[in-house]
């Protein structure tokens, strides 16, 4: 190793942004989470409203879990059954400003 990677003030520069690089990986992880779970809200009152319009014989779901599935092969969590949560999850929570702000204080978590 060279003296300059040993010195004092280059290892503490070093730390210092490795900590930054972290800190915006985190940031990027909690924006991307933020905006997956609007999406899976959004997706549940789309899904509530299709079956509202064509009745529960309709199979929404299922056809529904299937087109996504073929649409986007290398994404995950378009089941049947994930879509069925996304519906309950907008059916528990259909006020759109709740959601938005539930959603938000995902980054206080972080």
């Amino acid at each position: 190793m060279s003296d300059l990677a040993t010195s004092p003030d280059y290892r503490a520069f070093l730390a210092e942004l490795k900590a930054r690089v972290r800190h915006a990986q985190l940031r990027a992880a909690l924006s991307v989470n933020q905006e997956m779970i609007l999406l899976y809200w959004s997706i549940g009152q789309d899904i509530r409203a299709q079956q509202a319009a064509l009745g529960w014989g309709s199979k929404v779901i299922p056809l529904l879990a299937q087109y996504l599935r073929v649409a986007f092969p290398d994404m995950r969590g378009f089941s049947e059954r994930n879509l069925r949560f996304m519906r309950q999850f907008a059916e528990v929570w259909p006020d759109p400003a709740i959601v938005k702000q539930l959603v938000s204080q995902l980054r206080l978590w972080g």
